[in-house]
């Protein structure tokens, strides 16, 4: 049997300092049913700024419904278990209609005390309201700290970068030597490198509560565009009926391409050198087999992408680089 290796992580230290906090709070304060604030904490302990104040949101609307229906059901009939489910019935669509279905539990908890309590007065509503007031406003004091997670944003970027510098040179050689026994893994770790960066950075956007997107994500948004373009040229070159004189060319682009692989602000210099690509084309003879005019299309067609390639890297805005490094970007 295979176990995971024990851990304590940030977030359940978090759930279980707040939790305990809240209840003592409630103690002191003397409140009836002062373990709920235990769990209305743990309920609304999130991984990120934005989710837990969605989440508090959520569960107060969702409670102050729940006193509405028990108002109308357990006043209006009577404090019976069967009348309890009769509300589950009608409460339960009512908050999924309105998109308050998070709060499901928190309100359930609130419905229990009500219940329990056989009679709805201010003094037991005042109680609820502090209970709450004192188990969502702990879960989000708790919140208000997130560690940084700039360190492993920066770490996917460099990582991702280096994949498609080894991409790249891999591209190079096999247009110079018409072979390779790469077995294509980088693609594979490039893949799940964007996507986990990509995560993280949203990840980074939810816990600033005034904060939309971050450059981050639109870094890895863009790195993403671009592993599709890789992942389309690549078939063009493996496919190359003939090694041609125009490869070496390209092998040549590549290969200062792949050394450049960077996070500027700006692909303007590659983008000129693709021209430069694109003027010798021009000004060497037409093929003249079949398979040399298939290779040569190939070609056109793989410089084309790749212009695209850069075109999608010059839309970046970038990462404020030194200035030794401003130059190298792709």
């Amino acid at each position: 049997m295979n176990f995971r290796r024990f851990k304590i992580g940030y977030r359940t230290l978090k759930t279980a300092v707040g939790a305990s906090i809240a209840m003592l709070i409630a103690m002191f304060l003397n409140l009836d049913y002062y373990s709920s604030a235990f769990i209305l904490t743990v309920l609304c302990i999130q991984p990120t700024k934005r989710k837990s104040v969605r989440a508090v949101y959520s569960r107060i609307i969702a409670s102050i419904i729940g006193v509405g229906f028990a108002f109308v059901f357990f006043e209006g009939l009577s404090y019976h278990p069967l009348v309890f489910g009769l509300i589950l019935i009608l409460f339960i669509p009512t908050l999924v209609s309105l998109k308050f279905q998070d709060g499901f539990v928190s309100s359930v908890v609130i419905l229990l005390h009500l219940f329990d309590s056989k009679e709805l007065t201010w003094s037991l509503l005042w109680n609820e309201a502090q209970l709450m007031a004192v188990g969502f406003g702990v879960a989000l004091l708790v919140n208000i700290y997130m560690p940084s997670i700039e360190k492993d944003l920066k770490s996917f970027r460099l990582e991702i970068e280096s994949l498609y510098s080894k991409i790249f040179h891999e591209i190079a050689f096999y247009l110079r030597n018409g072979d390779s026994d790469w077995d294509g893994k980088e693609l594979v770790e490039a893949s799940e490198v964007i996507e986990k960066g990509k995560a993280l950075a949203y990840q980074d956007v939810e816990n600033h509560l005034n904060r939309r997107q971050n450059l981050y994500y639109l870094y890895f948004d863009m790195r993403e565009q671009q592993f599709e373009i890789i992942e389309r040229v690549l078939p063009k070159i493996t496919a190359l009926p003939v090694n041609i004189s125009h490869c070496y060319i390209v092998a040549d682009f590549m290969e200062e391409l792949a050394d450049h692989v960077h996070s500027g602000n700006t692909a303007n210099k590659f983008i000129s050198k693709l021209d430069e690509v694109k003027e010798e084309f021009a000004k060497m003879p037409l093929p003249k087999d079949h398979e040399n005019f298939l290779a040569m299309a190939a070609l056109y067609q793989f410089i084309e992408e790749m212009d695209q390639y850069l075109h999608i890297k010059r839309s970046f805005v970038g990462f404020n680089m030194k200035k030794k490094t401003a130059s190298k970007e792709s």
